[in-house]
């Protein structure tokens, strides 16, 4: 079945992740859902005299949800029938679309990659040409649009308590990997009954890494199928394209957060080829690229990327 999920109050979290949330939606597994996202705090949104379309219902939004220790404002949770403790849900992205004819980025200080050499506030709205697919920057520079959602997943566990938007975590979250656009299919880690899938923080183009803090935010409209998979197990989330395999570490220590993406690309490898540990991480060493998701989110982010091409075959 298909449904919608509207971005209209009590629909919305504000900054927050919480394994103890109540489900705006319930749905099977294989259902599809549409969900409309917000982005932006009040002090985010543009002039509309300027010519820029604030979505239906931002305001009010704002004005009602209560406001958690993020910034993000994520839709959901939706609850997936039969989904456990234990279990992986498959969420495979559908479409994206832009909701607004604008986006947002700005630096704070002491925040970013480089907070030393850039200690001045500065928010700048970007006007974004739906038709053409591209923004348009301050400087005049025109680049094609590659949205997706940063923040997205499914909630922690409840003992964890009430956590913030910010930093990505075992149950997803704030990942901010521009690799998960339309057409990729992500695999998290359930840690509730019905999973509680929420999403937000829509991204028209960021480059990996994230430096100054944000992307081009933007409000988005994303199509989503859920599938509960009882036949795999995972600890992290994983994900695929029609041409790579990702896996993805998130740690305060970019180190840490390299060795855990890579890890789980051994283990990946493992499981669909049949090599030893050694042989994955010599076809790693050789064929997979480790890339900065981000570097700005409290836990860094790195993606181990391998081409589905370069996966070995496993033996019958």
């Amino acid at each position: 079945m298909d449904f919608v999920l509207q971005s209209t109050p009590g629909n919305v979290q504000w900054g927050l992740w919480d394994g103890r949330s109540k489900p705006v939606l319930r749905i099977a597994s294989g259902d599809r859902v549409t969900i409309e996202t917000l982005s932006g705090e009040p002090d985010d949104l543009p002039d509309p005299s300027l010519g820029y379309d604030i979505v239906p219902g931002h305001a009010e939004v704002l004005a009602s949800a209560f406001r958690g220790p993020g910034p993000h404002l994520l839709t959901g949770p939706v609850h997936i029938e039969g989904a456990e403790p234990g279990d992986v849900l498959e969420v495979r992205i559908l479409n994206i679309e832009l909701r607004c004819n604008w986006g947002w980025n700005i630096q704070v200080p002491t925040l970013g990659t480089l907070p030393e050499d850039f200690p001045e506030f500065r928010r700048i709205h970007i006007p974004l040409d739906r038709a053409r697919n591209v923004a348009t920057l301050p400087w005049g520079q025109e680049l094609p649009l590659a949205p997706f959602f940063g923040n997205f997943g499914v909630a922690p566990p409840p003992s964890w308590g009430r956590l913030s938007s910010k930093e990505p975590r075992a149950f997803g979250g704030n990942m901010d990997n521009k690799e998960l656009g339309a057409g990729s299919t992500l695999y998290f880690p359930v840690f509730v009954p019905g999973a509680l899938f929420s999403a937000g923080d829509g991204h028209a183009l960021q480059g990996d890494g994230e430096v100054c803090l944000t992307a081009i935010e933007a409000a988005l409209t994303g199509t989503f199928e859920f599938h509960v998979r009882r036949d795999l197990r995972l600890t992290s989330p994983r994900a695929e394209t029609a041409s790579d395999w990702i896996t993805m570490g998130f740690d305060e220590d970019l180190d840490d957060a390299a060795k855990a993406a890579l890890r789980d690309m051994i283990a990946l490898i493992r499981e669909r080829s049949g090599l030893s540990a050694q042989d994955a991480y010599t076809l790693c060493s050789i064929a997979a690229d480790l890339r900065v998701t981000q570097l700005v989110d409290g836990n860094k982010g790195i993606h181990c990327v391998l081409a589905k091409s370069r996966m070995p075959v496993k033996p019958i």
